[in-house]
């Protein structure tokens, strides 16, 4: 296994204006999050809006991506679906640009049985030399890929990790305690970052940290420093503000917290979804003022 896949790692959102990718807050963000410490990039993923995008944009994003980190930080992009031939070529056609992984999300709405989603995940690991990292999320695909088949999966020599999005702890915590040597576990629930850090994950891909980055940076290092305590400590402030960023569909919210600090040049999304509720933007403008001036 070639990267080892740990820390805080940000699915960047992709910014719109005028229904037009914004390229130029695209690389100011990117540029931003890697000045911050975040130690991966991983475009393209939900959070970056990526089954709104066309051919040509996912390609530009991820040139401007590697353009700006310039080896400074692993870049791993987002690149699944449900039918297997179709994400075995993109796949290929992304295959000249030097990303280093890529994250690939267990196959959606056609609810494939466990043995589908091994013999999904091998096709796809066997059609790159680049690593994979499988994404779990089933509240969002209707498939839960178990830890027993995941496990399996972990024997293939660049399936190097797994965002795990399970929504069962239990789940969750069984394959912390059972993963094998060299695989790394981040969480890709925001809300248990701390939870799954204090039981030995690797780290977190986590949308949250577009906001209060050094807060979640924190966390991990006093984590890494063995302070559970000064983590505890760190951890307090977002606990309460972690949940309001998926209040409503992410990434609205998100994109709205970044608009107003300036970040981006408008906290457009592309339909299907909108803009944030006028009581969000309400309660995310008091938390602005209350969190960031703390």
């Amino acid at each position: 296994m070639s990267t080892r896949i740990s820390g805080l790692w940000l699915p960047l959102v992709t910014p719109f204006k005028d229904g037009a990718v914004d390229y130029a807050s695209y690389e100011r963000l990117a540029a931003h999050y890697i000045a911050a410490g975040v130690d991966g990039l991983f475009p393209l993923g939900t959070t970056g809006e990526s089954p709104a995008l066309d051919e040509a944009e996912t390609e530009a994003l991820v040139e401007r991506t590697l353009a700006v980190a310039a080896g400074r930080v692993p870049v791993f992009v987002g690149v699944g679906g449900n039918a297997t031939h179709k994400v075995t070529r993109a796949l290929k056609q992304l295959e000249r640009l030097p990303f280093e992984g890529i994250v690939s999300v267990c196959p959606y709405y056609n609810r494939p049985s466990q043995d589908g989603l091994i013999a999904h995940f091998r096709a796809v690991a066997s059609a790159t030399d680049r690593d994979v990292v499988i994404y779990n999320i089933p509240y969002r695909t209707a498939v839960n890929l178990s830890n027993d088949s995941l496990l399996e999966l972990a024997k293939v020599s660049n399936i190097v990790g797994v965002k795990d999005s399970s929504g069962s702890l239990a789940q969750s915590l069984e394959l912390l305690a059972r993963k094998p040597e060299g695989f790394s576990v981040l969480t890709g629930e925001d809300a248990l970052y701390f939870t799954m850090m204090a039981n030995g994950a690797d780290g977190g891909i986590l949308a949250a940290s577009h906001i209060m980055t050094e807060r979640f940076l924190e966390v991990g290092r006093r984590f890494a420093g063995n302070d559970i305590a000064g983590a505890r400590a760190a951890w307090a402030p977002l606990a309460s503000f972690v949940p309001l960023l998926f209040a409503e569909a992410n990434p609205m919210p998100i994109k709205y917290l970044l608009w107003r600090q300036g970040l981006i040049a408008s906290p457009e999304c592309r339909l299907p979804l909108t803009k944030i509720s006028d009581g969000l933007a309400r309660r995310l403008d008091g938390m602005l003022v209350d969190r960031l001036a703390a």
